[in-house]
């Protein structure tokens, strides 16, 4: 190897890379964001809801990233190693080849509890000359750490300290002093030869941790990941597709609390340049409940059992204040403040972190997490007398809010309404909760259960149908339509083919279906509370799958599905929406939410496929 003193010049990648271009590594405490490129423009540490130590997915380059690439070089390749989150990038220079190795190390039982990552490069084919820039920066970009460097041997230690937190980044030696606090360098590989760097993140009050050994660490990790996907079954259809989304539900769990959070980054636009941006960080129930489901459908079930656990450990103590969302360790309150100092993705603004929509009251939730139970219980995992209590208590909260307003599934900002959705999310939670009794022996008071069930199916049908469209209305007494009806049927509030739902789904697709095949939540209109509107949801566009699938209409079905699965990225994954103006994936991602819709649609498509055989 030889080192070159010249700071290597910053490339022309464009400042916005768009979604489609990056790669999610993850080590299922945090993850990172690599670009096509080489730019690692994402990372908090240590935990998913951190403050960020690269931030300039949502800024610029003064506010932290850091780039490994090749110079001259264009890439030619890049793919996960099988069924794990390890990256291997192929660049192809005027003089050479080279592999990137990019990956988080999963520390399994035994291990310490660290939050590493691992770049290598190797030289496969004559000489290449290897470029590195290094910008931290803590805070989400607002704060300049204290740098200290010390070298031994080939190897320097780069020390970064900024208050509570420290990050070490050990690689070959910089040919010069940091300039502007960029540490970089450019380092020629011959073919055969490699260099590695490891960036380990520790409290800064504790001494300097232990840096993992790159090919133990790599083993380590590709076993851990082969042992989460062994026991899935194949798909006759897109199995691809249906292994990459558990990966990434995986990855969105933390494997200490069993939280899953619904993204791993913040404020990436619904709307480009605009001002629907949120902080997706957390573990919402919602979104958690219908990562169970799934889980369970394909047969993990201690993954579902973790999370039974963190509920448990979240809402214990205080069920009748039950929240829509949680931090990762079950935190209750995520006050929202905006970072003014970033000019947000595709200048999208506010940045925002925290989430204030932790405070509405969404009637949905209880019922989402009931039916989840529900599927845990039916895959034969018994309650003990703490979960089944909690459960009680659950639908006690409701009980008590029945006639309460609230803010529905997509957490509007206006004022609250009957929602119809809602509402039949209710119904589902007496419901579970009346067979839990019927057929479970489980106590409660199941008589009062029965009621309320009865009351609110006989009010779904008389105010949340419309005769007059002959649909059922985003709203009790109006005419607005939403996707999240779709879900009455997946619920079992009514068949797949009764003629109210069927209509319906006809209405759907007049008001909500675009030209190119994708779905829209609702109309914004300004009813929603916010300026602006916003593209397409991945996971509505799902649900007409699955509708489609189970109510005759197999062949719509996979039209619809092969639609989606076109706008995937190169590496399988999914952001929250789609843009068929721009041709742009947009949203937080990747997102639990819209793995989760795949997962659903790929086994309903699946199931009707074997059932006309």
């Amino acid at each position: 190897m030889r080192i070159t003193a010249s700071e290597p010049q910053p490339s022309n990648v464009p400042l916005d890379t768009p979604l489609e271009d990056y790669a999610l590594l993850s080590d299922t405490h945090t993850a990172a964001l690599l670009s096509r490129q080489g730019s690692i423009d994402w990372l908090c540490l240590p935990r998913f809801d951190s403050d960020a130590v690269f931030t300039r997915l949502l800024g610029d380059r003064e506010h932290g990233h850091w780039s490994v690439r090749i110079s001259g070089g264009e890439v030619i390749s890049q793919e996960y190693l099988r069924d794990s989150f390890i990256v291997r990038t192929v660049w192809k220079s005027p003089t050479g080849t080279a592999r990137v190795t990019d990956f988080m190390p999963v520390h399994i039982n035994g291990e310490p509890n660290l939050t590493d990552l691992v770049r290598s490069v190797r030289c496969l084919e004559g000489s290449v000359e290897v470029e590195s820039i290094l910008r931290l920066r803590f805070d989400y970009g607002e704060s300049t750490p204290y740098f200290r460097s010390t070298d031994a041997g080939d190897l320097s230690i780069v020390q970064a300290v900024a208050g509570p937190n420290a990050v070490y980044v050990s690689g070959p030696k910089m040919p010069h002093r940091p300039s502007k606090d960029c540490h970089s360098g450019a380092y020629t590989l011959e073919e055969g030869g490699s260099l590695s760097w490891v960036l380990t993140w520790a409290p800064s009050y504790e001494d300097h941790p232990p840096m993992p050994d790159y090919s133990r660490s790599l083993q380590a990790t590709k076993e851990f990941w082969a042992d989460w996907m062994r026991d899935i079954p194949t798909e006759k259809c897109y199995d691809a597709e249906v292994r990459r989304s558990m990966l990434v539900l995986r990855a969105l769990t933390d494997m200490l609390t069993g939280g899953i959070v619904a993204a791993p980054t913040t404020s990436l636009p619904e709307e480009f340049g605009g001002v629907r941006n949120w902080d997706y960080r957390y573990v919402w129930l919602r979104d958690s409940a219908l990562t169970i489901e799934a889980l369970v459908e394909y047969g993990l079930s201690k993954a579902a059992r973790q999370w039974r656990a963190w509920l448990l450990r979240a809402i214990a103590g205080d069920p009748e204040n039950l929240r829509i969302m949680y931090g990762l360790g079950g935190e209750r309150h995520l006050p929202e403040r905006e970072l003014p100092h970033l000019r947000g993705y595709e200048d999208s603004v506010p940045v925002r972190v925290g989430n204030g929509a932790a405070e509405q009251y969404q009637a949905d939730v209880v019922g989402e997490v009931m039916i989840a139970l529900e599927c845990i219980r039916r895959a034969g995992h018994a309650e003990d007398e703490f979960s089944w209590e909690l459960q009680k208590a659950m639908l006690e909260f409701q009980d008590a809010r029945f006639d309460e307003k609230d803010q529905g599934i997509w957490e509007m900002r206006s004022d609250p309404q009957y929602f119809t959705h809602g509402r039949a999310m209710m119904w589902a939670a007496f419901d579970r909760g009346v067979k839990a009794v019927e057929e479970f022996g489980l106590d409660g008071p199941v008589q009062r259960w029965r009621e309320r069930r009865d009351q609110l199916r006989d009010e779904i049908l008389t105010r949340g149908f419309n005769p007059e469209i002959r649909a059922f209305t985003q709203t009790y007494d109006n005419t607005k339509m939403d996707a999240s009806l779709l879900q009455l049927s997946q619920i079992g509030f009514l068949p797949y083919d009764d003629p109210r739902i069927v209509s319906t789904v006809a209405r759907i697709e007049e008001e909500l279906l675009d030209s190119h095949g994708f779905l829209h939540r609702y109309h914004t209109d300004g009813g929603d509370g916010l300026a602006g509107d916003e593209y397409p949801f991945l996971i509505c566009s799902f649900w007409l799958v699955e509708q489609y699938a189970h109510s005759g209409r197999l062949e719509d079905a996979k039209r619809i599905m092969d639609t989606i699965l076109a706008v995937q990225t190169p590496l399988g994954l999914l952001a929250e929406e789609y843009s068929t103006t721009h041709h742009r994936l947009a949203g937080n991602f990747p997102q639990a939410f819209s793995h989760i819709g795949l997962l659903s649609a790929a086994r309903a498509i699946n199931f009707e496929e074997s059932r006309n055989r």
